[in-house]
C-alpha cells in the first residue's frame, strides 16, 4: 500500500487575529505550527492550497441567519450599539468569545478550510485532508462558546454527508466536543465519539449516559476521562473504542479533531499525553485507510500546539521527522530543548485507574449490545 495522498490546507492571514490580551487563545500558534510543517520539508509530499473564505450563505447550513449577520457586522468600535446581541449570542467582553477585529473573517478562513478538504475527500481527491486553523467545536447554531464563532467541523460533516451515507466524528481534545455532539444529535447518520476530562471542566458536558436521542439514540459515545491520564492509559481505552466504532457504524468518512489541550503542560488542559501518544491516535484512525479530514482545536501552550501539529501531519504523510526542531523564524519559542517530543510530566497524577477505564469500556460494550452490536473485548 503506497503512501497516503495528503491534501494540507493554510491561509498566510489566519495566524494574525488576536483575540486580545491575556486571552488564552491565540492563532499565532498556527503560523508556528506551519513555519515547522515548512523547515521540517513536509509540503513538498503534500498538496498545499490556501482555502476558500467561506461565504455567508456557506455558513447558514448549520449556523442562524441572525447570528451569521452579527458576526459579520460587530466589531470592537460598534460592540455598546448591539449589547443585546452581544448577550443573546455569548460573544462580548464578558464571555470566552470576546469581539475582535476581523472577526468574521477569521471564521471564513478556518471554516472555508473545512469545507475545501470535505470537497477535496468528497472527489476522490486525496485521502487525508489537513486543516489545523479548523476543530472549534463549541460552537453552537446560535451561540458563540469556548473561544468557537462557527463551528466548521459541523459545516464540514454536512458537506461530506453529501456524498457519505455515515460520517464518523472522532475528539481527542481535552474538553467535549459539545457543539458537534449537539448537532447531530439525533441523527444516526453521524456517529459522534468524544474522549475528555469530565468533572468540575469546561464545557460541563459528556457523561457517559449521553447516548443520543431519537433516531441517534446509540450514536453518541462519551468517554469521560480524568486527570493526569497518559500515553498508555488513553491508548488502552481509545483503540479498542475506536475500532468497534468503525467496525459497527461502517463509516464512509471520518473527521478527527486533534485538539492539543490534552499534551502534557497544556495552559488550560490536565491530561498527560505526549506529542507521541497523541500522534498515535491520529495513526491509528489513518490505519483503517478510509477518508479522513485532520483538524486542529484546543491548544493553549502554543510551542507545543506548534509541536504536535507538524509531528502529526507527519504521521498523515507516513514520514518520520527528527527530534530536533529544525531552524526556522520562531526558532526560540522551542528553548530550552529545541526539541519535537515532550517528557510527560512524572509530578502529575493520574487519577485514571485500569478498572476505572475498564467501567467505561463496559459501558460502551452494553450500549452497542442495546443496539444489536457486539463489542469483543
Amino acid at each position: 500500500m503506497g503512501k497516503s495522498r495528503v491534501s494540507y490546507f493554510y491561509h498566510p492571514e489566519e495566524g494574525n487575529f488576536y483575540y486580545g490580551p491575556g486571552h488564552p487563545m491565540k492563532p499565532h500558534r498556527l503560523k508556528l505550527a506551519h513555519h515547522l510543517v515548512l523547515n521540517y520539508d513536509l509540503f513538498r509530499k503534500m498538496e498545499v492550497f490556501e482555502p476558500h473564505w467561506a461565504s455567508s450563505e456557506e455558513v447558514k447550513a448549520f449556523h442562524t441567519a441572525d447570528y451569521v449577520e452579527f458576526l459579520k457586522k460587530i466589531s470592537p468600535s460598534n460592540e455598546k450599539q448591539y449589547q443585546s446581541d452581544v448577550n443573546k449570542f455569548n460573544v462580548g467582553e464578558f464571555t470566552d468569545c470576546p469581539v475582535f477585529d476581523g472577526i468574521f473573517n477569521f471564521c471564513q478562513i478556518y471554516s472555508g478550510g473545512s469545507l475545501d478538504a470535505a470537497y477535496r475527500l468528497n472527489h476522490g481527491l486525496t485521502d487525508v485532508a489537513i486543516n489545523w486553523a479548523g476543530g472549534l467545536h463549541h460552537a453552537k447554531k446560535s451561540e458563540a462558546s469556548g473561544f468557537c464563532y462557527i463551528n466548521d467541523i459541523v459545516l464540514g460533516i454536512l458537506e461530506l454527508l453529501k456524498y457519505h451515507p455515515r460520517v464518523l466524528y472522532i475528539d481527542i481534545d481535552v474538553h467535549h466536543g459539545d457543539g458537534v455532539e449537539e448537532a447531530f444529535y439525533v441523527t444516526d447518520r453521524v456517529m459522534t465519539v468524544s474522549f475528555h476530562k469530565y468533572g468540575d471542566f469546561f464545557p460541563g458536558t459528556g457523561d457517559i449516559k449521553d447516548i443520543g436521542a431519537k433516531a441517534g439514540k446509540y450514536y453518541s459515545v462519551n468517554c469521560p476521562l480524568k486527570s493526569g491520564i497518559d500515553d498508555d492509559n488513553y491508548l488502552t481505552i481509545f483503540k479498542p473504542v475506536i475500532e468497534k466504532v468503525i467496525e459497527s457504524f461502517r463509516p464512509g468518512a471520518i473527521v478527527l479533531q486533534c485538539g492539543a489541550d490534552s499534551l502534557t503542560g497544556d495552559r488550560l488542559g490536565c491530561f498527560n499525553l505526549t506529542v507521541q501518544g497523541h500522534g498515535e491516535c491520529v495513526k491509528f484512525v489513518k490505519s483503517f485507510g478510509l477518508p479522513t479530514m485532520v483538524l486542529g482545536g484546543g491548544g493553549y501552550t502554543i510551542r507545543n500546539v506548534s509541536r504536535c501539529w507538524a509531528y502529526e501531519t507527519a504521521v498523515c504523510l507516513d514520514e518520520t521527522v527528527s527530534n530536533d526542531i529544525p531552524f526556522n523564524e520562531y526558532f526560540e519559542y522551542y528553548a530550552p530543548s529545541f526539541k519535537l517530543h515532550l517528557d510527560p510530566n512524572t509530578d502529575l497524577e493520574n487519577c485514571n485507574s485500569r478498572a476505572y477505564l475498564e467501567d467505561i469500556k463496559c459501558v460502551c460494550r452494553r450500549v452497542f449490545d442495546k443496539d444489536g452490536l457486539t463489542w469483543s473485548t
